[in-house]
């Protein structure tokens, strides 16, 4: 029973984390509109038309009821368990399943919204943070069903008990790694992401002085930087393996990133980078874990 749980929360993490990179070829590719304003139909049909934008916006949506599907099925099965944890039932999730549940209902909201105020960046930001936190939310969960005794034959790793609480540092990279895929997000968005030519500079500057997109390009920059630098202190000053692996997700997005500008924002290299950021948030959730 607990094996199937964990199944369940791993494949509602999986199954966000794709979400997430398919909202971003959304983005990138300007099918935002691909449905027009309608919502949760597209053009106000079940099916809709077959054209490359309204496909790519109609399958963002069809992922997206799939996650909805999934978190909410997670939530009615925790509660399940907690329920039957009395009567012999071995394992008893606590209630992150119900945060996951209260963050998708938010993230709906918020994405419903969006498309009816016609994408403005203001509410891109909030919309792309809540599906970040939904990710972190279910891989908690995952990860504690993963960790209990009987969840998964041959695991040596301890449970997660009360006590257990992720240190200062973890914590600190996690914050810091936040803040900079919603900057990386908000630069996307305003379409600040060709505002610095040339890497690492902006414009071969230290700081840049020109408008406020390269101020927004280069704090992103700035920020990328400062999670290469604290991540690698982290992984030296642990010498475990998850900050390590953190480190080499950062050091291929700030690759990735390099690439990006350097070669004119090719499209293919834009949803990489936003493949490989969600990659790292979903790292660093790890190895705080």
């Amino acid at each position: 029973m607990t094996r199937r749980f964990t199944r369940l929360a791993w494949s509602a993490a999986t199954v966000t984390y794709l979400l997430i990179v398919l909202g971003a070829i959304v983005r990138i590719t300007g099918s935002g509109m691909g449905c027009g304003e309608h919502w949760p139909l597209c053009y106000g049909r079940l099916l809709p038309p077959l054209d490359l934008p309204t496909l790519i916006e109609y399958g963002h949506r069809l992922a997206a009821a799939a996650v909805s599907v999934l978190v909410t099925a997670l939530a009615v099965w925790a509660w399940w368990l907690r329920r039957g944890a009395g009567s012999g039932e071995r394992y008893s999730p606590d209630r992150t399943s119900y945060v996951a549940l209260g963050l998708l209902v938010v993230q709906v909201l918020l994405g419903a919204v969006t498309v009816k105020l016609q994408l403005p960046p203001w509410m891109v930001i909030p919309h792309f943070g809540t599906a970040m936190l939904l990710l972190a939310t279910l891989i908690v969960v995952a990860k504690r069903a993963t960790r209990t005794p009987g969840a998964s034959p041959g695991n040596s790793e301890p449970p997660l008990t009360p006590g257990s609480r992720p240190g200062l540092v973890g914590m600190t990279a996690l914050a810091l790694g936040f803040v900079t895929v919603l900057l990386g997000a908000l630069t996307a968005n305003l379409g600040a992401a060709s505002a610095c030519l040339g890497f690492p500079l902006c414009n071969g500057q230290l700081m840049p002085t020109g408008n406020y997109l390269q101020h927004v390009q280069w704090a992103h920059r700035l920020l990328a930087y400062s999670l290469f630098a604290y991540v690698g202190w982290w992984a030296l000053r642990t010498k475990r393996r998850g900050p390590w692996y953190v480190m080499a997700l950062v050091t291929l997005q700030i690759a990735v990133a390099a690439a990006m500008v350097l070669l004119g924002l090719p499209r293919p290299l834009q949803a990489g980078h936003v493949a490989v950021g969600a990659a790292v948030w979903a790292g660093l959730v790890l190895a705080v874990l």
